[in-house]
């Protein structure tokens, strides 16, 4: 999971202080490395004047993503928001009501992102990031679980689910209505599939439903059936 920042090394140690995870540099951007089981993060600079426009843009449309972090108790609730405040994050009012049990948090770029409740029983064993939550329809839901290889473990009422194989964190996909797609999204996914051509793999995600976008660098970029771009480089 890829997220434009303005300052790519503080974000990322937000975010490792968060999940408990080393940084990692690397050309381009800033690493948080994940394993079979959680989804690795990875922040890369933005000029700063592209990141308001697309985050004024992000917000008003809707269109947006946002990670939701798991706890045990409600000791480990609390405990992982006085961190995110420590941290530099803060509580963000989405219009959440009273009796709801997560609470929902900002980093210091303004992404928005939950802490759930203990009990949760949708995330029960996904592991701290248990979930990347997005606005999207069923049919990009099917298309990444078929671009991924990843079992499609909720499909109800258009709202839709996968995950890896060996468990861990689920990519979810809350159904209509989806706003329209506009400007650039400041966080998307990046691909880098081992063993395989990248051209191969690059017509493989077309047949199945992505569109080719452009080349650089020996990185290439789609959209998938909702438009939203992602980025597939090779081994």
């Amino acid at each position: 999971m890829t997220f434009d920042a303005s300052d790519p090394a503080r974000l990322a140690e937000f975010w490792a202080g968060m999940l408990g995870r080393e940084v990692v540099d690397e050309a381009g951007g800033v690493f948080l490395p994940g394993d079979d089981t959680q989804l690795s993060l990875r922040f890369v600079p933005v000029d700063a004047a592209e990141r308001r426009s697309s985050r004024s843009l992000h917000l008003h449309l809707h269109l947006h993503l946002h990670l939701h972090l798991t706890s045990v108790d409600a000791a480990d609730q609390q405990r992982l928001t006085a961190t995110a405040r420590r941290l530099g994050g803060d509580h963000l009012d989405v219009g959440q009501l009273p009796e709801e049990g997560h609470v929902v948090l900002a980093d210091p770029e303004g992404n928005e992102f939950c802490v759930i409740e203990p009990g949760n029983n949708f995330l029960a064993g996904c592991g701290l990031l248990g979930e990347i939550a997005c606005d999207g329809s069923r049919e990009v839901g099917l298309f990444w679980s078929a671009a991924l290889g990843w079992p499609l473990v909720w499909d109800q009422d258009e709202e839709t689910a996968v995950q890896s194989p060996y468990g861990g964190t689920k990519v979810a996909w809350g159904g209509p209505p989806v706003a329209p797609k506009a400007g650039r999204n400041p966080q998307r996914f990046d691909l880098a599939p081992a063993g395989v051509d990248l051209s191969t793999e690059v017509s493989r995600l077309v047949t199945l439903g992505a569109t080719r976008l452009g080349e650089a660098d020996g990185v290439v970029t789609l959209a998938d059936p909702d438009g939203n771009e992602f980025r597939v480089r090779g081994s």
